[in-house]
């Protein structure tokens, strides 16, 4: 969507709709960390929110872990070590500290096949608020309702005992400011498709003294798709492509009380290009995998601002970090706690997490909290609440 990724150009068109003031600054701003930083960012971020409790009181870090039905957004790949059926969904106030009615939901299932593996899908929706359309005299001409929604399916399956591969395919309708009048043309919902691409490594259980250990490695290289498009083909702008890496390690310390520390490591993997003086277009998501393993150069004050100074920022501090650990009494009960860092000139969302569970029967229920660490975090106090129930293995 073009014009809400270049405000600068086309400040007169944006005015017309009342809704891309909050729809730039969720999407370029909050999630994607472009507002003041980035060189280029995507459309449709939402993908990228993480969308369950658990894994988001752990400082969102979970590709490693993947252990449950949201394997599907985590690492597919860890559908492969799960047997029976199970279902959860996660809701979320989003962006609270607006008070603008935003909700997130998230809705996810998996079973498995015996010799075949275990399949899941999902359905996730993001609410952007009711919005009065307005034309070029700023005349009223009606209400619409952003919003954004994914639905897809997964499926993992074992190579060997200890090794997995995964994969999921998601369609994606985008309905941002349907049906407005923007220059000479008319706004429509936009349209995708993405797939993923995961593994992960569980080693055998080895023993440390008197504890348990175990070793799980993974990774997902996820939303690999074509552009979307608002409007035409010329303003189309690419999905949210990303690569999570990371670790877990889980130590059993006797049957009753167990600890995993874990660690994530995202990268985008988008990549602009100058096609002219006046215009920067994106690399397509099976060129962008490779072209955006490069030094990228941000301003490092309002883009609009003709003499921000620049800053070059090397692969790793593009990356996000996401740490947490989590303590189990007796599969019972839980408790979590996570940090999650981005670089200050890429997007600078720096906040703690802490999370808790408990498990009784076939019920499950798992709740988190953000406390930002800057000031005016628009994502500060968001809370996730999760209900899982498994129907057993």
């Amino acid at each position: 969507m073009y014009f809400l990724k270049h405000p600068a150009r086309n400040r007169t068109r944006a005015a017309r709709l009342s809704v891309l003031a909050i729809v730039l600054f969720l999407f370029t701003g909050i999630l994607a960390g472009t507002a003041s930083a980035q060189v280029g960012g995507s459309a449709v971020v939402f993908l990228k929110i993480e969308p369950d409790s658990r894994a988001a009181g752990m400082g969102n870090a979970g590709v490693a872990l993947a252990d449950n039905a949201s394997a599907i957004f985590w690492n597919p790949a860890g559908l492969a070590f799960q047997t029976g059926t199970e279902a959860a969904i996660t809701h979320s106030n989003w962006l609270p500290e607006f008070n603008a009615g935003l909700f997130y939901e998230y809705l996810t299932a998996k079973h498995h096949v015996p010799g075949w593996g275990t399949f899941g899908a999902h359905l996730t929706y993001l609410f952007l608020g009711e919005h009065e359309g307005r034309d070029a005299q700023n005349n009223p001409t009606g209400t619409f309702k952003s919003y954004d929604l994914a639905l897809g399916g997964s499926y993992g399956f074992k190579l060997t005992p200890n090794f997995a591969l995964g994969t999921s395919l998601r369609f994606i309708y985008s309905n941002l400011a349907p049906g407005q009048v923007v220059g000479a043309q008319e706004t429509k919902a936009g349209i995708s498709t993405a797939f993923d691409i995961a593994g992960l490594y569980k080693s055998n259980k080895f023993n440390m003294g008197s504890t348990k250990g175990q070793l799980s490695l993974g990774f997902n290289l996820a939303n690999m798709g074509p552009k979307i498009q608002y409007s035409d083909s010329d303003q189309a702008d690419p999905i949210p492509t990303n690569l999570r890496l990371g670790y877990a390690f889980t130590m059993d310390f006797d049957e009753y009380n167990s600890l995993t520390v874990l660690t994530d490591f995202n990268k985008d993997l988008i990549h602009y290009s100058d096609s002219d003086s006046t215009r920067r277009v994106a690399d397509p998501f099976y060129k962008a995998i490779f072209s955006s393993w490069s030094p990228i150069e941000v301003q490092t004050n309002a883009l609009n601002d003709e003499n921000a100074e620049l800053e070059k920022l090397g692969v790793l501090r593009q990356m996000t970090v996401g740490a947490g650990l989590e303590y189990w009494y007796d599969r019972l009960f839980a408790i979590r706690a996570g940090y999650f860092y981005e670089n200050p000139y890429n997007g600078n969302r720096k906040f703690m997490t802490l999370g808790s569970g408990v498990r009784y029967n076939l019920i499950g229920i798992d709740f988190s909290y953000i406390y930002a660490l800057e000031e005016n975090s628009p994502l500060a106090n968001t809370m996730r609440f999760s209900l899982l129930v498994n129907f057993g293995r």
